[in-house]
């Protein structure tokens, strides 16, 4: 009894904590803050959220006409701005609390963007970019929203990012994707070759594996210098080693070896094996303990008594079920023929599977020894 309680005091107090831990977690994600321009983003991503909830006829099914005329247009309508604020911010979960308090502080900005800059701007570049100063528009940077290179449709030549586009951070540099290098991405790193260049397009493509470094193509030929596990060969180029050949201690015991492009790999041998040079009990340089030679295989010294054990356990359970339905007959005829039926479909299912089936063993089936004999 004692421990009874003292597994649910556990239980308990491991519950509390998750629940507060969860509680902790989620008030840690409405607490985060982010970077000015983002955060505004935030903003207005809610704001437009809230557009689309309340975009419709808020007068629908009656006199188009006369409402635009007696009622004014919902779509610009003080009404809708009072709705669309009551729910900014309440679908935000990473920062809620900083959204809340910046929709405090631009409340003047939002309202004057729907009253009179609505129909001539959109909402992040008032608010972002004209009105805060937290964002620069797209592909400019800095405190001045300065252009960045190669302003207004290749930046970075179309091989990277410019660093701080649009925010009021960065220093415009050129951030090059991969396999691109220089100050404007206009070069191909190290392990790339030029595959396709004219005066506004540069194409990079990956070097052949086996090249270290530098290449002038895409194929083992063209490499300046070959990588580890590869040999340079005159005409050829840089040609794959196969160390499971020249090295004779490539793996370890009971290990055999596998060469790939480059390099190569050890595979653990049968368990039936007592070192090998592959795969299966066929491979075996030896036997292992427990296991003797049968043709070219090394199989389980228990291999028949087993199977035969096996065999005996399936014909009893047959027997049992066919004198169990015999019982049964003598009961009731309706019952024990369906039974009856059950138990011969059973036993012709686990026959053919038995016969057919591509069951897998952890040793040789005693078909594959007789063959070996």
């Amino acid at each position: 009894m004692k421990n009874t309680h003292t597994i649910l005091h556990i239980v308990l107090y491991l519950l509390l904590c998750s629940i507060t831990l969860g509680k902790k977690n989620k008030d840690d994600i409405k607490n985060k803050s982010y970077p000015p321009c983002k955060a505004c983003k935030v903003v207005v991503e809610s704001f437009d959220k809230g557009m689309e909830r309340t975009n419709r006829g808020k007068f629908e099914g009656g006199d188009a006409a006369w409402e635009e005329d007696k009622l004014g247009s919902y779509k610009t309508s003080e009404m809708r701005l009072i709705e669309i604020q009551e729910g900014l911010c309440k679908e935000v979960d990473h920062g809620q609390n900083q959204c809340y308090s910046l929709i405090g502080d631009w409340e003047h900005f939002i309202e004057e963007w729907w009253f009179k800059h609505q129909k001539d701007s959109n909402l992040f570049t008032f608010l972002c970019v004209e009105s805060t100063q937290n964002c620069c528009p797209d592909n400019h940077y800095g405190k001045d929203c300065q252009k960045c290179p190669g302003y207004p449709d290749n930046i970075c030549n179309n091989n990277g990012k410019c660093k701080g586009a649009g925010t009021r951070l960065g220093n415009g540099k050129c951030n090059c994707d991969k396999g691109y290098s220089g100050e404007y991405c206009f070069e191909c790193a190290d392990g790339f070759y030029q595959s396709y260049k004219d005066e506004k397009k540069l194409l990079c493509s990956p070097c052949h594996r086996a090249c270290k470094g530098a290449c002038k193509g895409g194929g083992a030929k063209e490499c300046h210098e070959c990588n580890p596990g590869w040999r340079e060969i005159e005409g050829q180029g840089c040609y794959d080693i196969d160390e499971c050949v020249e090295k004779d201690d490539s793996c370890p015991k009971n290990h055999f070896c596998v060469n790939n492009e480059g390099n190569f790999s050890c595979l653990a041998c049968d368990r039936a094996c007592d070192g090998c040079s592959g795969d299966g009990p066929d491979m075996c340089d030896k036997c292992a303990e427990g296991f003797n030679k049968k043709g070219n295989l090394c199989v389980n010294t228990d291999i028949l008594g087993r199977k035969s054990t096996e065999n005996w356990a399936r014909y009893v359970t047959y027997l049992g079920l066919t004198v169990a339905t015999c019982i049964i007959l003598q009961r009731n005829v309706y019952a024990a023929g369906v039974i009856g039926l059950f138990v011969a479909i059973y036993i012709s299912v686990s026959e053919y599977m038995i016969a057919h089936g591509n069951i897998s063993d952890t040793t040789p089936s005693l078909d594959i020894v007789d063959k070996h004999s």
